[in-house]
């Protein structure tokens, strides 16, 4: 049995029916990433596991024990909220140790789990200051060591990073990572950041509307997407859409045989982009110029907007007439359904 089973976990609020039902087996040591779109659930799953909302139905088991009707306090995990939720008042040292003195634990207890997570955290030096002395980043890292030194069973984050800036949210994330590694707990991360899923999972959850569409390894869901809803929500800049309206003559040819294929799918990164004519020609309409790649934003003269990816720098310019140059040994092909057909 998995280290924490969830299975058919639903959840109503009124008539409206926010999880469908979700199944999932969460491996011991695991670093397991819910994304989805604003509204598909995944904030709304995480609060269920941590006990914080009710479930409707379904069970979760933690190490074969059913924890579904427990309270967040008897389930044995910790939390890391996108707010930091700090006592103002309190020091860093009392903010982290905070629970395991309502757990009436011994002095030298309390001594020794805060020294060591504060360690771990780079915040040995800060823990005399109260948490309007220090930066978001620290902040933050307080939360984290506040729930290290109650040694959950799985620790649980709901978009940690949101409040930060650019710097501080690779920073942290880097951190998490090492954190991650360093103590090998089970961990479930809730993002709607493309870089944090793709650079921290082990395995991605992507949510729709209460369900679950894949799950898999980053690099798994970006080469081999199971469906049109997950190419296009997994990878940045999203997978090229060609309907079949808009399809050249090599496309038709290329369409898997005896397939209803209605939508041709492409990364950025295979599509290519030529000063020569070709068959099918487009007009830049913005160059993105990011020092290491370079992003082509076109429109072909059907009028379907198109993005390519470029490792080298470009000399083109706005305005300027293009052909493309596609490589349909990656491309995805896709029914009426969305759903992903194979060659």
């Amino acid at each position: 049995m998995a280290y924490l089973q969830l299975q058919g976990i639903e959840k109503f609020f009124g008539e409206h029916h926010a999880i469908k039902g979700i199944d999932l087996a969460i491996e011991s040591g695991e670093f397991i990433v819910f994304v989805g779109p604003s509204g598909c659930g995944k904030s709304t799953l995480l609060r269920l596991i941590a006990g914080l909302e009710h479930m409707d139905g379904g069970t979760l088991t933690l190490q074969g024990r059913d924890i579904s009707r427990l309270a967040a306090s008897e389930r044995d995990l910790a939390m890391v909220f996108q707010s930091y939720a700090l006592y103002p008042h309190m020091s860093v040292f009392d903010n982290m140790s905070f629970a395991l003195k309502l757990a009436k634990a011994h002095a030298h207890v309390i001594q020794d789990k805060v020294a060591r997570a504060a360690a771990i955290l780079n915040l040995t030096d800060y823990l005399h200051r109260t948490p309007k002395e220090l930066s978001g980043g620290q902040r933050q890292r307080v939360a984290i060591g506040r729930a290290i030194v109650r040694a959950p069973k799985v620790f649980l984050f709901d978009e940690p990073l949101s409040n930060l800036d650019a710097a501080l949210r690779g920073q942290t994330r880097i951190e998490i990572a090492k954190l991650h590694r360093d103590l090998g707990a089970t961990t479930i991360y809730v993002t709607h950041d493309q870089v944090e899923a793709m650079t921290l999972a082990d395995r991605v959850v992507v949510l729709r509307e209460g369900l679950i569409e894949q799950v898999g390894t980053p690099l798994a869901l970006y080469d081999q997407p199971a469906n049109q809803f997950v190419a296009q929500f997994i990878g940045t800049p999203p997978m090229n859409m060609l309907p079949s309206t808009h399809w050249s003559a090599s496309l038709q040819s290329a369409c898997p045989p005896q397939a209803q294929a209605v939508v041709m799918g492409l990364r950025a990164e295979h599509l290519r982009v030529q000063e020569a004519p070709g068959s099918m020609g487009a007009t830049v309409d913005l160059l993105e110029m990011l020092g290491a790649e370079t992003l082509i934003y076109i429109t072909t003269d059907n009028g379907l907007p198109l993005v390519a990816r470029q490792n080298e720098r470009s000399n083109l310019k706005p305005g300027q007439r293009v052909s493309l140059d596609m490589d349909l040994d990656h491309a995805h092909w896709f029914d009426s359904a969305g759903r992903v057909l194979k060659r």
